[in-house]
C-alpha cells in the first residue's frame, strides 16, 4: 500500500476520500435487511459520532445569529455530492438572517483544507475527523471540527463480477489509495469473508496486513475519485459513499454489500464542518452550523439520499 503523504496546495497530491473503517457484521444491499441497516445506522451513528469537541446548536432556525458588520459572506469549500447539495438547502434560511452563503466546489480532498488554512475559505465540509487529523499531522496545520453533520456508508460495487460468491481466483479489487480509506475498504472486505487481516490492524490496515487471502485477490489501489470510472476494468470496487452518489450509484441498491450500522464508519467517521483553530465560536461558524442543524436539513438528507447519506444532526 502506498503511504500517502498529504501535500500542500501546488504540489502533486493523491486524492483523499471521505470515510474510514468498516467492521462488524454484514449488511447486504437489498430488501428489508438494507432498510433495517439504514434505519439502524441513523440511530446508532447519531449518538456515537457526537463529541464534546463540537459545538451544539439548537435545531430551531431562530438560533441562527443575525449577520452584523460588513463581512456577511460565508465561504464554504465542499465536494459536489452530497456536501454542496446539502449546503444549497441552507442558503435561504441564512439569507433571512442577513448572511450570504457561497459554496466553492472541489473535486479533490487536498485543496479544501489548503484553502481553509490560507484563509480563502471560512469553513469546509467534505471530510471526516480522522482524515482531518491526518491532514493536520502531515501539514503542520491546526484545523478543527465545529460540528458533525452526516456519514456516508461505504459499499462494494460490481464491475466485471456481479456477485461476491462468483469472484474468480486472482480477481482485481479496487480500493481507495489513501491510508484512512484503504483501511476502511479492507475492513469491509474482511467483513464479507473475502480476506483476513492481522489482529488489531484496525483502522490503520493496509494491504500488507492481509493475513489470509483464499481467493488470491489482487488489491488495486486507485485514487478514490477514480474508482467509479475504473470499475469496468475491475472485478469489484470498494467506493466511498460520496463518489458513489456522484457516479449515479445508489449505495443501498446497487452495491453487493454495504457497511453495517455497527461498523467504525457508522460510529466514528461522520463528515464534519472544519474551521481554523479558534474559530468554532465565531458568528459565521455558529450561523453555518445552526443552519445545518435543523430538522429541514435532516429531512432533506433522509429523503434525498435514502440511506446512502445518514444525518447525524
Amino acid at each position: 500500500m502506498k503511504n500517502i503523504r498529504f501535500a500542500t496546495l501546488g504540489l502533486t497530491a493523491i486524492l483523499g476520500a471521505s470515510f474510514l473503517a468498516a467492521c462488524g457484521s454484514t449488511a447486504t444491499s437489498s430488501g428489508s435487511e438494507t432498510a433495517s441497516a439504514s434505519s439502524k445506522a441513523e440511530s446508532t451513528a447519531t449518538e456515537a459520532v457526537k463529541s464534546d469537541s463540537v459545538i451544539t446548536v439548537s435545531s430551531d432556525p431562530s438560533a441562527i445569529p443575525e449577520a452584523t458588520g460588513d463581512d456577511t459572506t460565508i465561504v464554504v469549500g465542499a465536494s459536489p455530492n452530497p456536501h454542496a447539495e446539502i449546503l444549497e438547502q441552507i442558503k435561504d434560511v441564512l439569507a433571512d438572517k442577513g448572511w450570504t452563503l457561497k459554496v466553492q466546489e472541489y473535486s479533490d480532498y487536498i485543496q479544501p483544507n489548503a484553502a481553509l488554512s490560507s484563509g480563502d475559505l471560512d469553513a469546509n465540509y467534505f471530510q471526516h475527523q480522522p482524515y482531518l487529523d491526518e491532514y493536520n499531522k502531515e501539514n503542520g496545520t491546526d484545523l478543527e471540527s465545529a460540528a458533525t453533520i452526516h456519514y456516508e456508508p461505504f459499499g462494494i460495487f460490481p464491475g466485471k463480477t456481479k456477485a461476491l460468491a462468483d469472484l474468480p481466483d486472482g480477481a482485481q479489487v479496487g480500493v481507495p489509495n489513501d491510508t484512512t480509506n484503504e483501511a476502511r475498504a479492507l475492513l469491509l472486505l474482511e467483513a464479507q469473508g473475502l480476506i483476513k487481516l492481522k489482529e488489531n490492524a484496525g483502522i490503520t490496515a493496509t494491504k500488507n496486513d492481509i493475513e489470509e487471502n483464499p481467493k488470491n485477490l489482487e488489491i488495486v489501489e486507485i485514487e478514490a475519485a477514480q474508482l467509479p470510472r475504473s470499475i469496468q476494468d475491475l472485478d469489484i470496487a470498494v467506493i466511498n459513499g460520496n463518489y458513489a452518489i456522484e457516479a449515479g450509484f445508489t449505495v443501498l441498491k446497487d452495491s453487493l454489500a454495504v457497511e453495517d450500522a455497527e461498523s467504525l464508519g457508522a460510529k466514528t467517521y461522520g463528515n464534519v464542518i472544519a474551521v481554523r483553530k479558534g474559530e468554532k465560536e465565531t458568528e459565521k461558524t455558529r450561523a453555518l452550523v445552526a443552519a445545518l442543524q435543523t430538522e429541514a436539513v435532516r429531512s432533506f438528507i433522509s429523503d434525498k439520499y435514502e440511506g446512502a447519506v445518514v444525518p447525524l444532526i
